[in-house]
Protein backbone atom coordinates (compact mmCIF):
# COMPACT_ATOMS: atom_id res chain seq x y z
CA UNK A 1 0.00 0.00 0.00
CA UNK A 2 3.11 2.38 1.03
CA UNK A 3 4.67 1.44 -2.30
CA UNK A 4 1.74 2.86 -4.61
CA UNK A 5 1.05 6.32 -2.92
CA UNK A 6 4.04 7.90 -4.55
CA UNK A 7 2.72 6.63 -7.93
CA UNK A 8 -0.70 8.31 -7.07
CA UNK A 9 1.12 11.58 -6.64
CA UNK A 10 3.63 11.55 -9.46
CA UNK A 11 0.41 10.96 -11.65
CA UNK A 12 -1.32 13.35 -9.94
CA UNK A 13 1.59 16.17 -10.57
CA UNK A 14 1.61 15.29 -14.20
CA UNK A 15 -1.88 16.00 -14.72
CA UNK A 16 -1.54 19.10 -13.26
CA UNK A 17 1.15 20.34 -15.42
CA UNK A 18 -0.21 19.19 -18.57
CA UNK A 19 -3.89 21.12 -17.39
CA UNK A 20 -2.00 24.12 -17.00
CA UNK A 21 1.23 24.57 -18.86
CA UNK A 22 0.97 27.98 -19.67
CA UNK A 23 0.92 29.05 -15.87
CA UNK A 24 5.04 28.75 -16.28
CA UNK A 25 5.12 32.71 -17.30
CA UNK A 26 1.82 33.81 -18.21
CA UNK A 27 0.52 35.08 -14.79
CA UNK A 28 2.03 37.59 -12.45
CA UNK A 29 2.46 36.29 -8.72
CA UNK A 30 0.33 38.79 -6.98
CA UNK A 31 -3.62 38.78 -7.10
CA UNK A 32 -5.40 41.38 -9.68
CA UNK A 33 -5.59 44.15 -8.86
CA UNK A 34 -9.58 45.77 -8.47
CA UNK A 35 -10.99 49.33 -10.67
CA UNK A 36 -14.05 51.74 -10.62
CA UNK A 37 -14.20 51.76 -13.59
CA UNK A 38 -17.28 49.54 -16.14
CA UNK A 39 -14.97 48.51 -18.04
CA UNK A 40 -10.90 48.33 -18.31
CA UNK A 41 -8.09 46.86 -19.99
CA UNK A 42 -4.54 46.85 -19.53
CA UNK A 43 -2.43 45.83 -23.03
CA UNK A 44 0.87 45.22 -23.59
CA UNK A 45 1.35 47.22 -27.19
CA UNK A 46 4.10 44.97 -28.89
CA UNK A 47 2.20 41.80 -29.10
CA UNK A 48 -1.32 43.20 -27.69
CA UNK A 49 -1.39 40.26 -25.13
CA UNK A 50 -3.46 41.54 -22.36
CA UNK A 51 -2.23 41.80 -18.83
CA UNK A 52 -5.26 42.71 -17.02
CA UNK A 53 -8.91 43.25 -17.49
CA UNK A 54 -12.57 43.49 -16.17
CA UNK A 55 -15.51 43.60 -18.48
CA UNK A 56 -13.36 43.86 -21.94
CA UNK A 57 -16.01 43.64 -24.37
CA UNK A 58 -18.95 45.57 -22.30
CA UNK A 59 -20.31 48.49 -24.88
CA UNK A 60 -20.89 51.53 -22.86
CA UNK A 61 -20.80 55.21 -24.10
CA UNK A 62 -17.06 56.67 -24.66
CA UNK A 63 -17.75 60.34 -25.05
CA UNK A 64 -14.68 62.28 -26.47
CA UNK A 65 -12.64 59.10 -27.00
CA UNK A 66 -13.99 58.46 -29.66
CA UNK A 67 -12.01 60.88 -31.48
CA UNK A 68 -9.35 58.43 -31.60
CA UNK A 69 -10.97 56.87 -34.63
CA UNK A 70 -11.54 59.98 -35.79
CA UNK A 71 -7.59 60.87 -35.43
CA UNK A 72 -6.79 57.44 -36.97
CA UNK A 73 -8.47 57.75 -40.23
CA UNK A 74 -6.76 61.32 -40.50
CA UNK A 75 -3.03 60.39 -39.84
CA UNK A 76 -3.52 57.35 -41.89
CA UNK A 77 -4.66 59.44 -44.73
CA UNK A 78 -1.46 61.83 -44.38
CA UNK A 79 0.64 58.95 -44.25
CA UNK A 80 -0.82 57.56 -47.82
CA UNK A 81 -0.59 60.92 -49.28
CA UNK A 82 -4.39 61.82 -49.49
CA UNK A 83 -3.97 64.39 -46.86
CA UNK A 84 -1.59 67.08 -46.45
CA UNK A 85 -0.93 68.92 -43.17
CA UNK A 86 -0.56 72.34 -44.77
CA UNK A 87 -4.02 71.79 -46.60
CA UNK A 88 -6.35 74.55 -45.63
CA UNK A 89 -10.10 73.70 -43.99
CA UNK A 90 -12.62 76.00 -44.55
CA UNK A 91 -15.11 75.95 -41.35
CA UNK A 92 -18.86 74.92 -42.84
CA UNK A 93 -22.02 76.35 -40.77
CA UNK A 94 -22.17 72.70 -39.32
CA UNK A 95 -18.81 72.17 -37.90
CA UNK A 96 -19.01 75.76 -35.97
CA UNK A 97 -22.36 74.51 -34.60
CA UNK A 98 -20.72 72.04 -32.17
CA UNK A 99 -21.41 72.63 -28.79
CA UNK A 100 -19.38 71.10 -26.09
CA UNK A 101 -15.26 71.33 -25.77
CA UNK A 102 -14.49 73.84 -28.80
CA UNK A 103 -11.84 76.32 -30.42
CA UNK A 104 -15.07 78.45 -31.58
CA UNK A 105 -14.62 78.07 -35.05
CA UNK A 106 -16.55 80.89 -36.74
CA UNK A 107 -18.22 79.86 -40.37
CA UNK A 108 -15.69 80.41 -43.04
CA UNK A 109 -12.70 80.24 -40.88
CA UNK A 110 -10.14 78.82 -42.35
CA UNK A 111 -7.29 76.84 -40.89
CA UNK A 112 -4.37 74.20 -41.42
CA UNK A 113 -5.17 70.73 -41.42
CA UNK A 114 -2.21 70.58 -38.59
CA UNK A 115 -3.88 72.84 -36.55
CA UNK A 116 -7.05 71.45 -36.84
CA UNK A 117 -5.83 68.06 -35.70
CA UNK A 118 -3.48 69.69 -32.99
CA UNK A 119 -6.93 71.36 -31.49
CA UNK A 120 -8.46 67.66 -31.90
CA UNK A 121 -5.69 65.76 -29.66
CA UNK A 122 -4.82 68.96 -27.29
CA UNK A 123 -7.72 70.19 -26.74
CA UNK A 124 -10.65 67.71 -28.04
CA UNK A 125 -12.13 70.41 -30.13
CA UNK A 126 -15.73 68.94 -31.36
CA UNK A 127 -15.95 71.83 -33.80
CA UNK A 128 -12.42 71.35 -35.48
CA UNK A 129 -13.64 67.47 -35.55
CA UNK A 130 -16.41 67.95 -37.60
CA UNK A 131 -14.38 70.20 -39.87
CA UNK A 132 -11.70 67.41 -40.72
CA UNK A 133 -14.62 64.94 -41.18
CA UNK A 134 -15.82 66.98 -43.95
CA UNK A 135 -13.15 67.63 -45.50
CA UNK A 136 -11.90 64.21 -45.63
CA UNK A 137 -15.13 62.44 -46.32
CA UNK A 138 -17.37 65.29 -47.60
CA UNK A 139 -19.70 64.98 -45.15
CA UNK A 140 -19.59 64.01 -41.66
CA UNK A 141 -22.15 60.81 -41.78
CA UNK A 142 -20.04 59.90 -44.98
CA UNK A 143 -17.01 60.20 -42.47
CA UNK A 144 -18.86 58.44 -39.66
CA UNK A 145 -19.54 55.07 -42.24
CA UNK A 146 -15.75 55.22 -43.28
CA UNK A 147 -15.34 55.10 -39.41
CA UNK A 148 -17.37 51.89 -38.98
CA UNK A 149 -15.94 50.32 -41.60
CA UNK A 150 -13.02 50.93 -40.44
CA UNK A 151 -13.91 49.03 -37.69
CA UNK A 152 -15.26 46.21 -39.19
CA UNK A 153 -11.92 45.68 -40.87
CA UNK A 154 -10.48 45.82 -37.44
CA UNK A 155 -12.40 43.08 -36.04
CA UNK A 156 -14.31 45.17 -33.60
CA UNK A 157 -17.09 43.40 -32.61
CA UNK A 158 -17.98 46.09 -29.90
CA UNK A 159 -17.81 49.57 -31.33
CA UNK A 160 -20.15 51.47 -33.46
CA UNK A 161 -19.91 55.32 -34.07
CA UNK A 162 -22.93 57.44 -34.87
CA UNK A 163 -20.96 60.86 -34.96
CA UNK A 164 -17.13 61.38 -35.15
CA UNK A 165 -16.81 63.89 -31.80
CA UNK A 166 -18.61 61.59 -28.84
CA UNK A 167 -21.24 64.16 -27.95
CA UNK A 168 -24.28 62.02 -26.89
CA UNK A 169 -26.28 60.46 -29.30
CA UNK A 170 -27.94 57.05 -29.34
CA UNK A 171 -26.06 53.54 -31.33
CA UNK A 172 -22.63 55.07 -30.43
CA UNK A 173 -20.29 52.75 -28.12
CA UNK A 174 -17.34 50.74 -27.96
CA UNK A 175 -15.73 48.08 -25.38
CA UNK A 176 -12.60 48.92 -23.03
CA UNK A 177 -10.76 46.49 -25.48
CA UNK A 178 -12.06 47.60 -28.67
CA UNK A 179 -10.54 51.45 -27.90
CA UNK A 180 -7.09 49.62 -26.64
CA UNK A 181 -7.20 48.30 -30.44
CA UNK A 182 -7.83 51.27 -31.95
CA UNK A 183 -5.16 53.40 -29.66
CA UNK A 184 -2.61 50.29 -30.52
CA UNK A 185 -3.28 51.50 -34.50
CA UNK A 186 -2.99 54.78 -33.94
CA UNK A 187 0.01 54.50 -32.16
CA UNK A 188 1.89 53.26 -35.61
CA UNK A 189 1.83 56.65 -37.13
CA UNK A 190 4.47 58.95 -35.63
CA UNK A 191 2.01 61.58 -36.56
CA UNK A 192 -0.28 60.66 -34.06
CA UNK A 193 2.75 60.21 -31.31
CA UNK A 194 3.39 64.04 -31.96
CA UNK A 195 -0.49 64.96 -31.88
CA UNK A 196 -0.83 63.34 -28.56
CA UNK A 197 2.03 64.49 -27.14
CA UNK A 198 1.61 68.47 -27.06
CA UNK A 199 0.56 69.19 -23.81
CA UNK A 200 0.15 72.85 -24.53
CA UNK A 201 -0.16 74.99 -27.81
CA UNK A 202 -0.49 78.66 -28.86
CA UNK A 203 -3.48 78.62 -31.61
CA UNK A 204 -4.86 81.33 -33.66
CA UNK A 205 -1.02 83.51 -33.20
CA UNK A 206 -1.23 82.94 -29.34
CA UNK A 207 -4.95 84.26 -29.54
CA UNK A 208 -6.06 80.73 -27.94
CA UNK A 209 -4.28 78.79 -25.17
CA UNK A 210 -5.19 75.05 -25.92
CA UNK A 211 -4.53 72.74 -22.47
CA UNK A 212 -4.25 68.72 -23.38
CA UNK A 213 -7.09 67.02 -21.67
CA UNK A 214 -4.76 64.57 -21.10
CA UNK A 215 -3.31 64.88 -17.66
CA UNK A 216 -1.46 61.96 -17.38
CA UNK A 217 1.16 63.25 -19.87
CA UNK A 218 2.37 66.00 -16.26
CA UNK A 219 1.32 63.64 -14.00
CA UNK A 220 2.66 60.23 -14.87
CA UNK A 221 5.98 59.31 -15.90
CA UNK A 222 6.25 57.92 -19.47
CA UNK A 223 3.08 58.53 -20.53
CA UNK A 224 3.33 59.97 -24.15
CA UNK A 225 -0.39 59.36 -26.15
CA UNK A 226 -4.13 58.89 -24.87
CA UNK A 227 -7.42 61.05 -25.31
CA UNK A 228 -10.14 61.84 -22.49
CA UNK A 229 -13.40 61.84 -22.69
CA UNK A 230 -16.88 62.81 -20.46
CA UNK A 231 -20.32 62.79 -20.49
CA UNK A 232 -23.10 62.43 -18.02
CA UNK A 233 -24.04 59.02 -20.07
CA UNK A 234 -20.53 57.65 -20.52
CA UNK A 235 -19.56 59.00 -17.09
CA UNK A 236 -15.06 59.46 -17.31
CA UNK A 237 -13.14 57.51 -19.42
CA UNK A 238 -9.84 57.43 -20.99
CA UNK A 239 -7.27 55.39 -23.43
CA UNK A 240 -3.77 55.75 -22.33
CA UNK A 241 -0.16 54.49 -23.56
CA UNK A 242 2.91 54.91 -21.37
CA UNK A 243 6.22 53.48 -21.75
CA UNK A 244 9.36 52.43 -19.04
CA UNK A 245 12.30 50.69 -19.48
CA UNK A 246 11.56 49.76 -23.20
CA UNK A 247 8.17 48.01 -22.51
CA UNK A 248 4.76 50.14 -23.79
CA UNK A 249 1.69 49.52 -21.87
CA UNK A 250 -1.90 50.66 -23.06
CA UNK A 251 -4.43 51.19 -20.21
CA UNK A 252 -7.98 52.23 -20.73
CA UNK A 253 -11.08 52.70 -18.64
CA UNK A 254 -14.63 53.62 -19.32
CA UNK A 255 -17.26 54.51 -16.96
CA UNK A 256 -15.61 56.05 -13.65
CA UNK A 257 -17.28 57.64 -11.60
CA UNK A 258 -16.08 61.35 -10.62
CA UNK A 259 -13.88 63.83 -11.72
CA UNK A 260 -10.23 62.63 -12.40
CA UNK A 261 -11.10 59.03 -11.64
CA UNK A 262 -10.40 58.42 -14.83
CA UNK A 263 -7.18 59.10 -14.54
CA UNK A 264 -6.36 57.22 -11.33
CA UNK A 265 -7.90 54.51 -12.49
CA UNK A 266 -5.26 54.25 -15.96
CA UNK A 267 -2.49 54.70 -12.80
CA UNK A 268 -3.42 52.00 -11.00
CA UNK A 269 -3.10 49.60 -14.36
CA UNK A 270 -0.24 51.34 -15.49
CA UNK A 271 1.32 51.08 -11.87
CA UNK A 272 0.81 47.08 -11.68
CA UNK A 273 1.66 46.77 -15.09
CA UNK A 274 5.49 48.38 -15.14
CA UNK A 275 6.02 46.90 -11.62
CA UNK A 276 4.72 42.88 -12.55
CA UNK A 277 6.27 42.39 -16.25
CA UNK A 278 9.34 43.02 -18.14
CA UNK A 279 9.84 42.95 -21.67
CA UNK A 280 12.26 40.59 -23.28
CA UNK A 281 12.87 42.20 -26.94
CA UNK A 282 14.47 39.67 -29.90
CA UNK A 283 14.82 42.50 -32.45
CA UNK A 284 14.34 45.81 -32.96
CA UNK A 285 11.37 47.08 -35.63
CA UNK A 286 13.01 47.03 -38.89
CA UNK A 287 15.97 44.39 -38.30
CA UNK A 288 16.85 42.05 -41.02
CA UNK A 289 16.60 38.59 -39.95
CA UNK A 290 16.98 36.96 -43.51
CA UNK A 291 17.98 38.00 -47.03
CA UNK A 292 16.10 35.69 -50.08
CA UNK A 293 17.27 35.54 -53.36
CA UNK A 294 15.15 36.77 -56.23
CA UNK A 295 14.24 35.47 -59.45
CA UNK A 296 13.52 37.52 -62.65
CA UNK A 297 14.63 40.97 -60.52
CA UNK A 298 16.51 43.52 -61.15
CA UNK A 299 18.52 42.60 -57.86
CA UNK A 300 19.31 39.48 -56.56
CA UNK A 301 18.97 39.49 -53.09
CA UNK A 302 16.54 41.18 -50.63
CA UNK A 303 16.69 41.72 -47.05
CA UNK A 304 13.50 40.85 -45.19
CA UNK A 305 12.99 42.84 -42.04
CA UNK A 306 10.44 42.88 -39.15
CA UNK A 307 7.48 44.92 -39.45
CA UNK A 308 7.08 45.92 -35.52
CA UNK A 309 9.12 44.90 -32.60
CA UNK A 310 9.67 41.71 -31.98
CA UNK A 311 9.07 41.16 -28.46
CA UNK A 312 7.12 39.53 -25.17
CA UNK A 313 5.94 41.20 -22.31
CA UNK A 314 6.33 38.31 -19.20
CA UNK A 315 6.14 38.44 -15.35
CA UNK A 316 9.35 39.67 -14.16
CA UNK A 317 11.81 37.07 -13.95
CA UNK A 318 10.23 34.43 -15.98
CA UNK A 319 12.35 36.04 -19.04
CA UNK A 320 14.47 32.79 -19.91
CA UNK A 321 13.97 30.41 -22.61
CA UNK A 322 12.92 32.59 -25.20
CA UNK A 323 14.54 32.47 -28.90
CA UNK A 324 13.54 33.81 -32.04
CA UNK A 325 12.49 31.43 -35.63
CA UNK A 326 12.56 32.88 -38.88
CA UNK A 327 10.02 31.53 -41.35
CA UNK A 328 10.11 32.20 -44.77
CA UNK A 329 11.23 31.06 -48.51
CA UNK A 330 15.03 31.40 -49.72
CA UNK A 331 14.08 32.63 -53.12
CA UNK A 332 11.30 35.04 -54.50
CA UNK A 333 10.18 35.95 -57.74
CA UNK A 334 10.14 39.69 -59.02
CA UNK A 335 7.90 41.94 -58.72
CA UNK A 336 7.93 42.68 -55.53
CA UNK A 337 6.62 45.68 -53.47
CA UNK A 338 8.73 47.60 -50.72
CA UNK A 339 6.64 46.42 -47.10
CA UNK A 340 4.98 43.24 -48.67
CA UNK A 341 4.64 40.32 -46.47
CA UNK A 342 7.37 37.81 -47.10
CA UNK A 343 7.21 34.81 -44.25
CA UNK A 344 7.26 35.97 -40.33
CA UNK A 345 9.81 35.87 -37.06
CA UNK A 346 8.69 33.74 -34.60
CA UNK A 347 9.24 34.33 -30.78
CA UNK A 348 9.18 30.20 -29.13
CA UNK A 349 9.72 28.92 -25.63
CA UNK A 350 9.18 25.44 -24.62
CA UNK A 351 8.68 24.09 -28.38
CA UNK A 352 5.51 27.17 -28.69
CA UNK A 353 4.87 29.54 -30.60
CA UNK A 354 3.90 33.00 -28.65
CA UNK A 355 4.46 35.71 -30.64
CA UNK A 356 4.61 35.78 -34.78
CA UNK A 357 5.83 38.93 -36.41
CA UNK A 358 5.41 39.95 -40.17
CA UNK A 359 8.35 39.52 -42.22
CA UNK A 360 8.48 42.56 -45.25
CA UNK A 361 10.51 43.41 -48.29
CA UNK A 362 12.86 45.45 -47.21
CA UNK A 363 13.28 47.25 -50.57
CA UNK A 364 11.05 47.24 -54.28
CA UNK A 365 12.26 44.87 -56.79
CA UNK A 366 11.14 45.90 -60.12
CA UNK A 367 10.20 42.48 -62.56
CA UNK A 368 13.62 42.69 -65.03
CA UNK A 369 13.63 43.17 -68.76
CA UNK A 370 13.76 40.06 -70.48
CA UNK A 371 16.85 40.80 -71.60
CA UNK A 372 18.55 41.73 -68.67
CA UNK A 373 17.05 38.17 -67.63
CA UNK A 374 18.56 36.28 -70.50
CA UNK A 375 22.08 38.58 -69.80
CA UNK A 376 21.84 37.10 -65.87
CA UNK A 377 20.69 33.63 -67.15
CA UNK A 378 24.01 33.50 -69.48
CA UNK A 379 26.47 35.33 -66.65
CA UNK A 380 25.74 32.63 -64.35
CA UNK A 381 26.13 30.12 -67.52
CA UNK A 382 29.42 31.33 -68.66
CA UNK A 383 30.48 33.23 -65.35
Amino acid sequence: MRNKIPVVLVLLTLCLVIAFPAMAYAEPNTPPIETTAESAVLMDYVSGHILFSKEPDMELPMASVTKLMTLLLAVEAVDQGKLDLSDTIVTSENAASMGGSQIYLEPGEEMSVEEMLISIAVGSANDSCVAVAEYIGGSEESFVQMMNKKAQEMELNHTHFSNTTGLPVENHYTSSYDMAIILKENLKYPLFRKLSSIYEYDLRGGEFKLWNTNKLLKWYQGADAGKTGWTNDAKYCLASSAKKEGMRLIAVVLGTPEPRSHFRECIKLFNYGFSQYQMVKLQDAGARVKTVDVNKGTVEKLGLVTSKEAGVVVPKGQDKGFRGVVKGPNEITAPIKKGQSIGSYVIMKDGREVVKVPLIAENTVPKASILKQMHKALNRIYG
